[in-house]
Formats: C-alpha cells, sequence, structure tokens
C-alpha cells in the first residue's frame, strides 16, 4: 500500500484517462468539461477516479507481487475477480451520493426509471475492468522492458568480467608463488607437495573450464575457495591464523553465481595484518538456511593501511556490487566495515538452483589453521 500512495501524482493522468472517456461518450470536449465541473456528476466522476485508480494500485503492488507468480493462478485470479466486483459496487454508491447531495432521486437525476441499479454497474464493471487491464499491461510491457534491459548489461557485464577475473583474479602473483612454494616443497616434503599440485591443478580446471556459466554448483565453488585457502597458507606468516567454518548440509543442487565469494576471500589474504606483537586472523564463514546463503569475512588489519582504498580482486568495491546488482537483483543484502583494525564482509544472498553438479570432495566442514 506504501507504493501505491506514492502514486498519488498519477492522479492527473486517471483524470485525463476518465476525461477521454466522457468526451467519447458525449462527443464534444467542452460539454463533457462543463458535465464534470459544474455538474452533480462531478461527484460520480471523482468516485470513478479516485476507486478505480485505488484498485488499481492495490493490484500492481499488492496482488500481482503476492500471487500472480504464484501456481495456480485461481487464487490471484479469485483476489482479482473480488476486486472488480467490490471496486464496481462502490463506484455504484457514488451515483447514489451525487442524488442525496442534490436532493433528487437517482431516477430522475440519471434518467432512467427502473433497474437503475443494475444499469450503473454495468457501467462501472466495463470501465473498471478497461482501467485495470490498461494498467496491468502498462506494468508488465514495463517489467519485460526492464528485464530485457537487464539481461541485455548482464550480457556486456559477463563479457567484461571474463576478461577482468583471468586478469586480476589469478593474478601472476599468486600463480608465482603459488608455484614456487610447491617447487620448494617438492624437497622438503614431497606429500604436501603433491597435495598442494593436485589443489593447484584443481583450482586451474575450475577457473578455466568449470564456471562459464551464469551458476555454477555452490558445492563447486565452496571446493575452488577450500584450494584457494590452502595454497594461500603456504605464502603466509606462521603468525596468521586462518579458520573456515562451513556450515553443511546444503542443499545438493543450490547454485551461485561465480566468484562472488571468492573476490571477498582473495581481498581478505590481500589485507591480512602480518604484525608480531598481537594475534593475526582470518575468518571465513558461510551457511544456508533453505534458499538464503550467509556469508562473513573477517580480517584483522594493519592499522596504518586504514586509509588506503580497498580493492576486490583487482575489479573494485563499485564493481562488485554492480554485479551483485546485476545478477541477484532485490535478493541480496552487503554489508562492510571497515574500522581500521578490523575488516568484516558480511553477505547475504538468495542461491539459486542447478540440475546436475560436480560432488564436492569428501571434507570436514570445519578446519581451524595456524
Amino acid at each position: 500500500m506504501r507504493k501505491a500512495l506514492s502514486k498519488l501524482y498519477h492522479i492527473p493522468f486517471w483524470l485525463a484517462y476518465h476525461y477521454l472517456w466522457w468526451v467519447v461518450a458525449m462527443g464534444n470536449p467542452f460539454k463533457a468539461a462543463q458535465s464534470i465541473l459544474f455538474s452533480p456528476y462531478a461527484i460520480k466522476f471523482a468516485f470513478y477516479v479516485i476507486l478505480q485508480a485505488a484498485a488499481v494500485y492495490f493490484n500492481l503492488y499488492f496482488l500481482m507481487p503476492r500471487f500472480l507468480e504464484k501456481d495456480p493462478l485461481k487464487e490471484y485470479v479469485g483476489y482479482l475477480s473480488l476486486l472488480l466486483v467490490g471496486t464496481a459496487l462502490a463506484i455504484v454508491s457514488g451515483y447514489y451520493v451525487s442524488a442525496m447531495v442534490t436532493n433528487m432521486s437517482v431516477e430522475a437525476l440519471f434518467g432512467h426509471e427502473t433497474n437503475c441499479f443494475f444499469f450503473f454497474f454495468g457501467q462501472a464493471m466495463p470501465s473498471t475492468l478497461a482501467s485495470m487491464t490498461l494498467a496491468m499491461s502498462i506494468k508488465l510491457a514495463k517489467n519485460w522492458i526492464q528485464a530485457e534491459r537487464r539481461k541485455q548489461l548482464l550480457e556486456k557485464e559477463k563479457l567484461e568480467t571474463e576478461l577482468r577475473f583471468l586478469k586480476y583474479q589469478f593474478n601472476p602473483h599468486f600463480l608465482f608463488n603459488s608455484i614456487n612454494s610447491i617447487f620448494f616443497l617438492i624437497h622438503k616434503n614431497p606429500d604436501v607437495a603433491s597435495a598442494s599440485l593436485a589443489k593447484f591443478s584443481e583450482l586451474l580446471r575450475h577457473q578455466l573450464y568449470e564456471c562459464n556459466d551464469e551458476l555454477v554448483p555452490l558445492a563447486s565453488e565452496i571446493n575452488y575457495i577450500r584450494n584457494f585457502i590452502a595454497l594461500e597458507k603456504l605464502r603466509q606468516n606462521s603468525n596468521v591464523t586462518v579458520t573456515v567454518d562451513i556450515n553443511k548440509p546444503f542443499s545438493g543442487n543450490a547454485a551461485i553465481a561465480p566468484f562472488v565469494l571468492m573476490t571477498f576471500v582473495e581481498n581478505a589474504f590481500k589485507h591480512v595484518s602480518k604484525d608480531n606483537d598481537r594475534a593475526n586472523t582470518l575468518d571465513i564463514e558461510l551457511k544456508t538456511v533453505n534458499d538464503q546463503l550467509e556469508f562473513r569475512v573477517v580480517n584483522t588489519m594493519t592499522s596504518f593501511k586504514s586509509g588506503e582504498p580497498v580493492h576486490y580482486g583487482g575489479i573494485g568495491l563499485k564493481n562488485v556490487q554492480r554485479r551483485l546488482d546485476l545478477l541477484y537483483p532485490g535478493q541480496y543484502g552487503l554489508d562492510i566495515r571497515n574500522d581500521g583494525e578490523i575488516f568484516e564482509v558480511k553477505l547475504s544472498l538468495k542461491i539459486g538452483q542447478v540440475a546436475e553438479h560436480a560432488a564436492l570432495p569428501d571434507q570436514s566442514a570445519s578446519m581451524v589453521t595456524g
């Protein structure tokens, strides 16, 4: 109803709309204007304008969002029918109010001797149906245009982000450092080196082959994050404690846009403090409740870095939020807190579904490493 009230500036449109109908009915625009402004019919005209506008906005901003997309549609059709009949009956009362104000009988005022009620209803009902149909047509056309524009923006954004992610998300520093770390481990600890090389291979495979769709399995994306964390740990100082807490189970066919979570994880590793006089921590939490994903990343920061601009995977905070706006319009919440010592990101979004997915390797739901 708040949205309906915010559209009161549309009243001039409805005044013009009903005035045109009166012009068509009377065949003379001056006579129609005179009839509306300087006769008892002004009350009836006001009933048509106000009640039909109220009914239209109630349908557009309450019934349609709540019931139209549901299956089956009979519930929406039922409520819409009640709204149409109720509005028409309320408009009919305007005829009787006009007669009461002028101290005339409805028969004398409107020129009908019998069955006045049914005659009035026969005028109000088609008029209300026409107004409702017009408004719904405009609304649906507007929604379709917006959906097409968003689809075009997504296609454009997809092409741009594919290049950005290849350049930034898997940046050369990470590649070279990971390879060097694995190289030194080959002689020092061959088993760890072998496991790290396998994770590195999985990371490359996901990056190059598994993330080309609009949605990827959530399990696959989590596995990608785990492999990334395992390789990053090889490069971190021993005084950085990394905690990962992923609460299972989540739906097997749960899906998410690729790298939405990864950008925040990479940023946390990039900016985590490495001070010797305090604890340096990086905490990653993920859980799902029904179709809602809750993601939280917290890392300590070195205080003198607090004034530096924060970048996410090289593409910037604005671009990350832009991507979320395009992929999850009205379906996500992002809260970022930076007090100079702690950097915290909280992301909640509605996860999608995929029919087929790659299974996540059997790993513990929670791990703590130092």
